[in-house]
């Protein structure tokens, strides 16, 4: 997790902490507790389940590999707990079947521990307000692996078979809100690059702006 510091006026959310290396729940709690209540710290499956149940927080960050089942044996411990409380998945691992697994457990989002901890504060105030969060790369396990319930939609949509592969892809990161230097640096094109294929998106989808785009992609559970 890069460190880069955010303010202090997002709500006091009540988050609790989960992975099995001490270094890195000390880390992430020196940084997070700037801007969160922290409710609490488990290093094991067992322990984070009794911590998740005696505190009922709004948001669980977890680690998806521990000892004892990992962040799915806690989901599947928590199953019975009020949906109030989320969890959002934080690993080193960005592997499809780990993605897949944890969501379909019932986390609400996936990072990875590379995220900057700005970029985690938002992902945790997002799955706090019912918003699905991913790290860029990893929203198309989830896509693929879903059918029906998202990918299908967007692959038979005839609108979306216009766009070629590339512009899909800034389609998408453009709807999640990234600004043309955050998908120029995410796909490795310039930002002139960008706009061109914003530009093409907009013409072959008959819309005037960002926002229409970004409406455009939710209704069809795009992003």
């Amino acid at each position: 997790m890069s460190s880069s510091h955010q303010g202090s006026d997002a709500a006091r959310l009540r988050i609790a902490i989960v992975d099995d290396h001490a270094l890195f729940r000390s880390g992430a709690r020196a940084e997070l507790a700037e801007v969160f209540e922290i409710v609490g710290e488990a290093a094991g499956v067992t322990e984070a389940i009794s911590l998740v149940a005696g505190t009922l927080p709004d948001v669980v960050l977890l680690d998806v590999h521990m000892p004892g089942g990992g962040g799915v044996a806690v989901l599947q411990g928590c199953a019975g707990l009020p949906p109030e409380v989320r969890f959002l998945a934080l690993s080193v691992s960005d592997a499809a079947e780990d993605v897949v697994s944890i969501i379909r457990a019932g986390a609400r989002g996936y990072v990875t521990k590379t995220i900057e901890v700005a970029e985690l504060v938002r992902a945790v105030n997002r799955v706090a307000d019912g918003d699905a969060v991913f790290s860029p790369r990893l929203a198309g396990f989830v896509l693929d692996a879903f059918g029906t319930a998202a990918g299908d939609i967007a692959t038979h949509d005839d609108e979306l078979d216009r766009l070629s592969s590339r512009e899909q892809e800034v389609m998408r990161l453009i709807a999640r809100g990234y600004t043309y230097r955050e998908v120029a640096s995410e796909l490795f094109i310039s930002v002139k690059t960008v706009e061109t294929h914003v530009s093409a998106v907009l013409r072959k989808l008959q819309l005037s702006n960002r926002s229409e785009l970004a409406r455009w992609a939710a209704q069809r559970r795009i992003v």
